[in-house]
């Protein structure tokens, strides 16, 4: 016997309901599989090293094994491109930075959007300037001095760069501008492979992050010359400001984050940002960072939001210089 429509209505809502019911109880139990980073440099240069000193911290709150992935190419934008075409699920992330973020929208002409294309997750730390560094036997012995050797060599000089469109890249175009010294820019693919060159001997100078560049500077391998902020480093008290250096307006400091593709659960959102609160909470990972030359962002500052709120006001500024120095992408 047929049963009535009435129940049978019933039961058909039910069964469609079903699926809507279980993708609900994924996402309340997310995560509930390994989570995978994609680092979009190579390893051993700062954000790799970032994304591993968080993952350690991140691990317990998720309960889930998080394997780094490192994706080069491009300035990052191969790596993070991979994530903006990911599955919307909160297992594929990107631990990005200003230039991946901000600068490559300027520079490159991408298949995706680097702010609409992703959901933020967090904002991570900042670095405290870079470093302007050159190979140990360079002659000069203050930035000054290095200026006018720059000039002597008549555009011979050589200066590497993590990549195209990568900090140091654009703080080497800055540096140009301000100081009319020539040299030419080899990019590579990573900040691990130039600095490797930059202690050979093989490049003259370049702009490098703490993380790439202390440890090298404190081993006698290479020079320090000044720092791209307005106060000297913790870390590093010894290397004099750009403005103490006598190059005034030199300033350029990076950010961190951490992305998902966009239309990734609110719910996952959420559980992700508190395993990065919780992370940064740890006091040996302030310390870690500190020793890196790095400052974790404030508490009010760590949400999905701030990110949002901060990488628009970054593009706004960042784009007319970029477009109007007419720097293109590879």
């Amino acid at each position: 016997m047929k049963p009535p429509r009435r129940q049978f209505l019933y039961l058909a809502a039910g069964a469609a309901a079903l699926p809507a019911v279980s993708q609900i109880a994924k996402a309340q139990a997310y995560p509930t599989r390994p989570i995978t980073i994609i680092v979009p440099f190579s390893p051993g240069g700062p954000t790799d090293v970032i994304g591993r000193v968080l993952v350690e911290r991140m691990r317990a709150s998720l309960g889930q094994p998080i394997i780094i992935e490192n994706v080069t190419g491009a300035g990052g934008s191969i790596g993070v491109g991979r994530v903006a075409r990911a599955a919307p699920d909160g297992y594929t992330l990107v631990i990005g930075i200003w230039s991946t973020h901000v600068v490559n929208g300027a520079l490159y002409a991408l298949q995706y959007d680097v702010l609409n294309d992703f959901e933020p997750v967090a904002l991570i730390s900042r670095e405290l300037g870079l470093i302007i560094v050159a190979k140990k036997t360079a002659p000069a012995k203050d930035l000054h001095e290095l200026i006018e050797w720059l000039k002597a060599s008549h555009g011979r000089a050589l200066f590497g760069t993590a990549g195209m469109g990568s900090p140091g890249h654009i703080a080497g175009v800055l540096f140009q501008n301000l100081t009319g010294a020539p040299f030419q820019f080899v990019h590579y693919r990573g900040a691990a492979p130039n600095m490797q060159d930059l202690v050979a001997g093989q490049m003259d100078m370049g702009i490098n992050t703490p993380i790439t560049s202390l440890p090298q500077v404190r081993a006698g391998l290479i020079k320090a010359y000044a720092v791209t902020v307005k106060s000297r480093l913790s870390s590093a008290p010894d290397i004099p400001t750009v403005d103490e250096a006598g190059l005034p307006g030199m300033y350029l400091s990076v950010w961190f984050a951490l992305w998902a593709p966009n239309g990734t659960p609110t719910n996952a959102i959420a559980k992700l940002n508190l395993a990065v609160r919780r992370a940064l909470a740890d006091p040996l990972m302030g310390s870690r960072l500190a020793d890196l030359g790095h400052e974790i962002f404030p508490p009010d500052q760590q949400t999905p939001e701030a990110l949002a709120a901060l990488q628009k006001a970054e593009i706004e500024k960042w784009w007319p210089i970029l477009k109007a120095a007419n720097i293109k992408g590879e």
